[in-house]
């Protein structure tokens, strides 16, 4: 998994699916949703309460 640019740190739900995904380059942390599955999925960036990229440290 070391190699991986992206990695799940957060997976919720089976049908309306919401997961966090990290960037394991910068940090940055992504958040993921999907509807049903089929009806589409959406990604943003996770931002805290002033509106700044979550950025989880990267060792």
């Amino acid at each position: 998994m070391a190699n991986e640019r992206f990695v799940e740190v957060y997976s919720q739900g089976i049908v309306n699916v919401t997961k966090v995904i990290v960037d394991t380059e910068t940090g940055v942390n992504y958040l993921m949703g999907s509807h049903n599955k089929a009806n589409g999925t959406g990604l943003t960036v996770l931002v805290d309460q002033d509106g700044k990229p979550v950025v989880t440290p990267i060792k």
